[in-house]
């Protein structure tokens, strides 16, 4: 499908697909919503999961320089005083004097109107809001109390370089991947799960010495979007874009975003950062801590600079989804001119990998339909579909991604084997129960979409 095209897939048909089949929920619907909040159902949270499963893979498995870490949430509000956030952590905010609402002033367009009640010449003077959420520990609401909750998953490694070098057998060039949830008191939240306010990032953070940073920074930006292919997604829904020096962060001195073409346009997926030694630096003038790293062989004592991959795990989700999302015509048999919503998920990542259904619910082919279920649950998440209605079953398989689904029929009770079906090209094949396993993995293996 060419790129122009994946535009039809509207973030409404997404909700509404997310909704019905569980992956994902409005957060407190019963209450009328929280907004910018949003719940993962039992097929979307296996969904994240296998994301955040082959990033982990991905960067951390297959690499024997980097190591993971789990920091807290909660920090020492010093942290985020070295990391710029309590200064530079802002949005321009304006607000219309008439219908009070609130808006980021980049996104005002160039007539000045208002972008709720329309009227021009009612909105206030730019002012800066800052994004991080504030709360307290201990029983009295004071200022000496004061917290927040992280913006960001980085500051974490960052202010645990020194312990991971001293535990670990790391020597620079090496990484911290780190998976987390991070906050943002987001002005305007938006366009599904793409911006919310509690969001969970992949982030890692690769220490270089400072005169290998071209070429570190070149490895992570190629090494980053080609990861992207091993998710199936579509190369021709991705796109770099450089920041321009208005656009980098206070801790940039320079950033790729690789985009991707969701619903609303092409948007930010992933930062490719390169950060200097800023954070460091910043941490050991707050703390009087020297975070300095010495080479063993050289004896050179140095702050490391830091290349950092920082990819939304939600975003993620929705990448995948809005890639995944088919509406076809059928062009044959008895369902021609039939549409088929079928989800494209690389079976790596689909919720449910094979579901087994029985043809009819007698003659004992729904205990051996129930049977063939319980022996896969140890190698793939599976589902039974107990009704009989094959076709019924199919379309429901599709629409949430299942890749195969094994149907059992009277054969079965002859020869112990069963019809597989494919999800992308619904052809089916005979297949021996006792070759079903390494069959379906070495599917997984070679999977390639549309086949």
């Amino acid at each position: 499908m060419a790129a122009t095209e994946k535009a039809s897939v509207t973030l409404d048909k997404l909700v509404s697909l997310a909704k019905r089949r569980g992956f994902v929920f409005q957060s407190s619907e019963i209450y009328g919503g929280q907004s910018g909040a949003w719940d993962y159902g039992p097929l979307g949270v296996e969904l994240k999961k296998n994301i955040q499963g082959v990033w982990w893979k991905e960067m951390t498995q297959m690499h024997d320089n980097i190591v993971g870490l789990d920091a807290a949430i909660l920090m020492h509000p010093k942290v985020w005083h070295a990391s710029g956030h309590v200064e530079n952590f802002t949005d321009p905010l304006v607000e219309c004097k008439s219908c009070r609402g609130r808006f980021r002033a980049d996104h005002i367009d160039a007539k000045g109107a208002c972008p709720t009640c329309g009227k021009k010449d009612t909105l206030g003077e730019p002012r800066k809001f800052n994004l991080m959420f504030t709360t307290h520990i201990g029983p009295v609401e004071e200022t000496a109390s004061t917290i927040y909750l992280r913006p960001e998953t980085a500051q974490g490694i960052f202010v645990n370089f020194k312990n991971v070098v001293a535990s670990s057998r790391v020597k620079v060039p090496f990484g911290i991947a780190q998976v987390g949830k991070a906050f943002r008191n987001e002005i305007v939240t938006k366009a599904f799960i793409f911006r919310t306010a509690e969001f969970e990032q992949m982030e890692m953070q690769f220490f270089i010495h400072p005169k290998q940073e071209p070429k570190w920074f070149e490895y992570w930006k190629q090494s980053r979007i080609d990861y992207y292919s091993k998710l199936g997604i579509d190369p021709a829904h991705l796109r770099f874009h450089q920041h321009g020096k208005d656009e980098l962060a206070h801790y940039a001195i320079n950033a790729f975003d690789i985009e991707f073409l969701f619903p609303m346009g092409w948007q930010e997926l992933e930062g490719i950062h390169s950060r200097s030694d800023y954070d460091l630096r910043r941490h050991q003038e707050f703390s009087g801590d020297k975070q300095e790293y010495l080479d063993q062989e050289t004896q050179e004592r140095y702050l490391p600079y830091v290349i950092e991959t920082s990819a939304g795990l939600t975003r993620s989700v929705l990448m995948v989804l809005t890639d995944a999302y088919e509406e076809e015509t059928l062009g044959e048999g008895a369902e021609k001119g039939d549409i088929r919503t079928v989800m494209h998920f690389h079976p790596n990542l689909a919720p449910v990998k094979v579901a087994v259904m029985p043809v009819v619910k007698k003659d004992g082919l729904l205990e051996l339909a129930q049977k063939l279920e319980l022996s896969l649950r140890e190698d793939f998440a599976t589902m039974l579909e107990p009704t009989g209605n094959i076709g019924k079953n199919y379309r429901r398989q599709d629409e949430i991604g299942t890749p195969y689904c094994l149907t059992v029929d009277h054969q079965t009770k002859d020869d112990n084997t069963v019809t597989i079906r494919y999800r992308d090209s619904m052809k089916q094949e005979r297949v021996a129960i006792s070759e079903l396993v390494s069959f379906i993995r070495n599917n997984i293996k070679n999977y390639v979409r549309g086949q």
